[in-house]
C-alpha cells in the first residue's frame, strides 16, 4: 500500500504498540485530541473561520479542562468572550426581543451537545479508521496490526462497522478474525486479572502473589471506555 498523508500517522501508531495504551485507535484518538487542542490554543485562535466554529460549538467539560491546562489563558479568554456573546445574542436577545422559553431550552441543549475539539476528533477518526481498515491489505501493516496488544471494546465496534465498506469479502473475514482475536484474548486476560485481584482479598490468600492484578481495575475501565 502506497504511503500517503493518511497512512503516515497510522504507521507511526502501529509502530508504537508498546506504549501505555495498548489500543492503536485509542492512540490515534489521543493524537488527534492533542493536536487539536494545541492548534486551537495557538495561532488558529485568531483565524476568523476557526472562531466562527468555536463561537458556535463551544467545548465539552472534558475539553474545557484540557484547554485550561494549557499555558495560554488569554487565547481561551478570547474564545470565551466571543462564545458567550454568541450565546447571549442567539438565546437571550433578538430583533423581536427575548427568544421564547421553549426555543431557549432547545438552543441550550444544542450548545450542551456540541464541542469544537470533539467534532475535529470525529472528523479525523472517520478518515483514519477507514485507512486503518485499508492498511490490512498491506502485508507489512497487516502483521503490525496483528501484533497490537489489544483493541478496546469501543474501537472494536467501530472497526466492525467500518470495515465492510472498504474491504473485500476475503480480506474482511481475515480482518474480523484478527481484531476479534485481539479484543477477545485481552478481554479474557482482563477477566483473569480482575478475578485474581478480587481473590487476593480472601484471608486464605494473605501474603500471596498479586501477579498482574494490581492495575487490573484501571486496565479494565480503559478497555471498556
Amino acid at each position: 500500500m502506497r504511503e500517503s498523508i493518511l497512512t503516515i500517522p497510522i504507521t507511526e501508531v502501529l509502530e508504537a504498540h508498546d506504549e501505555e495504551c495498548g489500543c492503536p485507535l485509542c492512540r490515534m484518538e489521543k493524537m488527534l485530541e492533542t493536536r487539536t487542542v494545541e492548534y486551537i490554543m495557538g495561532a488558529a485562535m485568531m483565524e476568523p473561520d476557526v472562531r466562527i466554529e468555536t463561537n458556535k460549538l463551544g467545548f465539552c467539560d472534558e475539553h474545557y479542562d484540557r484547554l485550561l491546562s494549557q499555558k495560554n489563558r488569554l487565547s481561551l479568554a478570547l474564545m470565551l468572550q466571543t462564545h458567550l456573546d454568541e450565546i447571549a445574542t442567539d438565546i437571550f436577545a433578538s430583533k423581536k426581543g427575548m427568544v421564547k422559553k421553549d426555543k431557549r431550552i432547545d438552543r441550550i441543549r444544542e450548545y450542551e451537545r456540541t464541542c469544537f475539539v470533539c467534532s475535529k476528533i470525529k472528523w479525523g477518526m472517520d478518515r483514519l479508521t477507514r485507512t486503518f481498515c485499508e492498511c490490512f491489505t498491506d502485508p507489512k501493516l497487516r502483521s503490525q496490526i496483528e501484533a497490537q496488544k489489544y483493541i478496546c471494546l469501543k474501537h472494536y465496534r467501530l472497526l466492525c462497522e467500518t470495515a465492510p465498506s472498504y474491504l473485500g469479502k476475503k480480506e474482511l473475514e481475515s480482518f474480523f478474525a484478527a481484531i476479534t482475536k485481539l479484543t477477545g484474548n485481552y478481554l479474557e486476560t482482563l477477566y483473569k486479572d480482575v478475578s485474581h485481584f478480587c481473590s487476593m482479598y480472601d484471608y486464605r490468600n494473605a501474603g500471596g502473589d498479586w501477579g498482574n492484578s494490581r492495575d487490573s481495575i484501571e486496565r479494565a475501565i480503559e478497555f471498556l471506555t
